[in-house]
């Protein structure tokens, strides 16, 4: 499933064909998407302005003049694809898998006033759109649990630790629970233990001391998840299985894992061997002998 950094991508993508623009038209081909679309889901869409793109973890959350609000979630396998007309896809880019063309899978179709065409593609049909009033955001159900923003100036060292006080769970699953912190994944989990030194079995709990105030562990870690979300978002997101970014090109940072599906490999910063654990359910990559 993609994480914050791909979400960010795709959505920095869209922004220029969407924002500011009118949706002269939507098509709806599929409703049974992970949960079905609404049957006044076209009614509510056409003919607004959509005023901004905005995203909340793994949402990308589309402002709407009428005071509604877009929430669209990308799945596991989920994309979308820009068509400037009908004979002309803006798909830019020198290292790119291509889309599927199955119709099959194009499930929402936005038909935009300045002549786009924005098309949800999913193959799996994980992916959701719901809408929702833009006053009753806060207590949407797919949102109000989730936890800060790690980009955000409000997550800081303090924030996490406070989080992750008493928790009996290993320092990778508190990483990976959305109410903890918001929109980091497996990939992005390891690739932060990896930089701060941490080892994904510590627990969670150890990161704070006994008042549950932060220690230099959880400013590490801190540092660490915004450093490499940050690099990850420049690269335009790592290209696993089925993402790509709104152009259609692949993301980069794929090139920069240092730990994450490198098992029996050498560690970039010490003589240990990168080792592969199952950690509730999911592969978890770290080098023993400088992750403690």
């Amino acid at each position: 499933m993609p994480e914050l950094p791909e979400v960010e991508t795709v959505r920095r993508g869209l922004a220029p064909a969407m924002e500011g623009a009118r949706i002269a038209r939507v098509e709806v081909r599929h409703r049974g998407l992970r949960w079905p679309i609404a049957r006044d889901f076209e009614k509510r869409l056409d003919g607004q302005t959509i005023d901004g793109l905005g995203r909340r973890a793994k949402y990308i959350l589309a402002d709407l003049s009428s005071g509604d609000v877009l929430i669209m979630h990308l799945g596991m396998s989920g994309s979308f694809r820009i068509d400037k007309d009908s004979k002309n896809s803006d798909v830019p880019g020198d290292f790119h898998h291509e889309r599927s063309k199955d119709s099959a899978h194009d499930h929402v179709v936005f038909h935009l006033a300045n002549g786009r065409t924005v098309t949800f593609n999913d193959p799996r049909r994980f992916g959701s759109m719901k809408i929702v009033a833009r006053a009753k955001l806060d207590d949407e159900k797919l949102l109000k649990s989730i936890g800060p923003e790690p980009l955000g100036n409000e997550f800081d060292a303090a924030m996490l630790a406070a989080a992750c006080a008493g928790k009996k769970t290993s320092l990778k699953a508190a990483l990976l629970d959305q109410r903890v912190v918001a929109g980091i994944g497996n990939i992005y989990a390891c690739e932060a233990l990896y930089r701060a030194r941490l080892s994904p079995k510590r627990l969670a709990s150890t990161i704070a001391d006994r008042h549950g105030k932060p220690n230099d562990r959880a400013r590490a870690l801190v540092d660490a998840i915004k450093a490499v979300l940050n690099d990850a978002i420049k690269a335009g997101g790592s290209s696993l299985r089925d993402h790509r970014q709104a152009d259609g090109s692949l993301g980069y940072f794929q090139h920069n894992f240092q730990v994450y599906d490198r098992e029996g490999e050498k560690c970039p910063d010490c003589k240990g061997t990168v080792k592969r654990i199952v950690q509730n359910g999911r592969s978890t990559f770290y080098c023993p002998s400088c992750q403690k």
